[in-house]
C-alpha cells in the first residue's frame, strides 16, 4: 500500500479543508475558502444531489466545463437554466444556433453543443436509473475524466477522478511517470483510499485547488513534499 496517497490527502484537507464540489447554480451555499468561483459549494453536504434535475445540471456540466475553466462554464451554464431551466426536452428541442449560442461562453461551441444533445438523450433515455461506467463512455464527447465526474459527483459512485492536475502533481512529487495512464493512476489512488464517496470528491477538488495555487507555471514549488 502507498501510504503516500492517504498522507496527502490528510494534508490537502488540513490545509483547505471541505471543499463542497460539484456546484449547484441554485445553492445558496459558499465555499469562500476556495480560489475562483465560491458560489454553489455546498462543504460537508454530501446528499446532493438530491433530485434528477441537478443531477442533470451536474452532467450538464461536467460537458461544459471540457478544456476551459469553470468560471466559463458557469456562465453557459447559466444561459442554459434562463432558457430551458435545465429541461432535458427542452434542451432537445432548441434550434441549433441558440444552443451553440448558449454554451458560447465555454467555448468549442460547435463540439459540446453536439455533446450536450447526445448526453441529454443518454440521461433521458436512463429514466432514473444510474449508469455504468461503460455505457456513459460510449456517449459522443465522454473520455475517462468526464464519465468518472459525472458518475462520482452526479451519481455518488465511487470513481476516482483523475485530471491533468492530479498527474501533474504526483509527477512532480516524484510518486508516479509524468507519462502514467489515465486508468493507471485511477487505479493508484483507489487501492490506497477507502472506499468513499465523499473522500474521493475532495479528494479531487482539493488536488484542483492546491493546483491553482503552487501548479500554474514551473518552476512548481510544492509544500506537499513528503
Amino acid at each position: 500500500m502507498n501510504e503516500s496517497i492517504l498522507k496527502i490527502y490528510e494534508k490537502l484537507y488540513n490545509l483547505y479543508g471541505p471543499q463542497g464540489w460539484w456546484p449547484l447554480i441554485d445553492l445558496e451555499s459558499e465555499n469562500l475558502n476556495k480560489s475562483g468561483t465560491t458560489h454553489g459549494y455546498h462543504p460537508l453536504n454530501y446528499e446532493l444531489p438530491e433530485t434528477e434535475k441537478q443531477k442533470y445540471e451536474i452532467i450538464l456540466g461536467s460537458i461544459l466545463t471540457q478544456n476551459t475553466a469553470w468560471t466559463s462554464a458557469e456562465k453557459a451554464l447559466l444561459n442554459l437554466k434562463k432558457i430551458t431551466n435545465f429541461n432535458p426536452e427542452k434542451i432537445l428541442s432548441l434550434d441549433d444556433e441558440v444552443l451553440k449560442k448558449a454554451v458560447r461562453p465555454a467555448g468549442f461551441l460547435n463540439q459540446k453543443s453536439t455533446y450536450i444533445r447526445g448526453i441529454t438523450k443518454f440521461f433521458s433515455s436512463l429514466e432514473g436509473t444510474t449508469p455504468s461506467r461503460n455505457e456513459i463512455l460510449k456517449v459522443k464527447g465522454v473520455g475517462n475524466e468526464t464519465a468518472d465526474s459525472i458518475l462520482l459527483y452526479a451519481y455518488k459512485k465511487p470513481e476516482f477522478v483523475v485530471d491533468t492536475y492530479t498527474r501533474r502533481i504526483f509527477s512532480n512529487l516524484s510518486l508516479v511517470d509524468e507519462k502514467i495512464s489515465y486508468m493507471e493512476l485511477k487505479k493508484l489512488f483507489e487501492n490506497n483510499l477507502p472506499l468513499s464517496v465523499p473522500i474521493y470528491q475532495e479528494y479531487h477538488a482539493l488536488l484542483v485547488e492546491h493546483a491553482k495555487r503552487y501548479y500554474r507555471k514551473k518552476p512548481y514549488d510544492d509544500i506537499l513534499k513528503i
